[in-house]
């Protein structure tokens, strides 16, 4: 091929290139403007942003997760209390509640222990059963970074359905929703639970309270 036809192709060869690159923009950018970016942190507290689509961010997150966060994972197993304290902030951040009241939990329900397993066989940091875990799409409560998203969207849940009442939202949490009729009910351990909350998330407050 002489100098003279090299130019008429390569031109060609250009156009079709930039139709091909305009055609994906169009195919995409629907995409682009329904997306919403999710948080996490990973082990060394770096946060990391993940798009997905709107009203699904929870389960693209967990497919990202699956595919290329499970190192985390596995760390997570053995996590120290640095590492529980930035899963609970990105949690706290995805489903918009305050990070000391799920430290508050945590610290009532497992003592921040990942293997605790109560007699009635709630799991894991938030004490999720296994029931419950299953139903908020939890693989594995007894690794922290799953058992803390799942137990913040739980609680996020009933926060919703009781109006922002975050002392009916602690005894849905722990004695159930159909238990729960417009006030604590007259529950020994219910009402032990909720007032043990509220006591650690007051004091978790304080100025004075370590991170």
């Amino acid at each position: 091929m002489d100098q003279k036809e090299r130019k008429p192709f390569t031109s060609s060869l250009l156009l079709a290139g930039f139709l091909l690159l305009f055609v994906a923009l169009v195919g995409i950018l629907p995409s682009i403007a329904e997306a919403t970016v999710a948080a996490y942190l990973d082990v060394q507290g770096k946060v990391h942003y993940v798009r997905g689509k709107s009203g699904k961010t929870n389960k693209f997150t967990r497919s990202y997760q699956g595919k290329t966060h499970s190192r985390v994972a596995r760390l997570s197993k053995n996590s120290n209390p640095q590492t529980i304290n930035g899963f609970i902030q990105a949690a706290a951040a995805e489903h918009g509640l305050d990070p000391l009241l799920i430290k508050a939990i945590i610290k009532a329900e497992s003592n921040f222990d990942p293997s605790a397993v109560s007699p009635k066989g709630a799991q894991g940091l938030m004490q999720l059963m296994p029931a419950t875990a299953k139903s908020l799409q939890v693989d594995d409560p007894f690794d922290p970074f799953e058992n803390i998203a799942g137990g913040a969207k739980h609680l996020r849940s009933l926060l919703d359905s009781y109006g922002g009442d975050v002392e009916l939202s602690l005894a849905a949490y722990n004695a159930g929703p159909g238990h729960v009729k417009g006030r604590v009910p007259n529950i020994p351990e219910t009402r032990k639970y909720v007032a043990r909350v509220l006591e650690n998330y007051q004091s978790y407050q304080s100025p004075l309270s370590c991170p």
